[in-house]
């Protein structure tokens, strides 16, 4: 099992829980994080740390398209490690719907 990160993290992008992960499987993008599900060690610590809810573990239905996403992006994008402040216009983009379409030109898994 791993935990990867869904759109809730999109244009938001809490760090939170970098900081709290023992083996520093997260990733950064422009937009938002992901963790590298094979690096994963499926601790746990990171998803209630996260206050956008975007930590899930793999085992929730229709997340394998997702476990795609991260491993895709986990691969390109830099480790994170430290905290940092949210993306700008964070507050009236948590919560929000559809931000995948939005920010991504495709949808996760699905090559691009």
């Amino acid at each position: 099992m791993t935990y990867v990160v869904i759109d809730n993290c999109i244009a938001c992008k809490y760090t939170d829980c970098v900081e709290v992960c023992p083996v520093d499987c997260f990733y950064e993008g422009e937009n938002m994080l992901v963790i590298h599900p094979d690096e994963c060690i499926d601790c746990g610590v990171c998803e209630p740390e996260c206050p956008a809810d975007a930590i899930r573990p793999d085992t929730e239905p229709n997340l394998e398209e997702w476990v795609s996403f991260n491993r895709k992006y986990a691969e390109v994008w830099p480790v994170i490690t430290t905290k940092k402040d949210p993306l700008p216009g964070y507050e009236a983009r948590d919560g929000e719907t559809g931000k995948r379409a939005k920010y991504f030109s495709e949808k996760p898994g699905k090559g691009g």
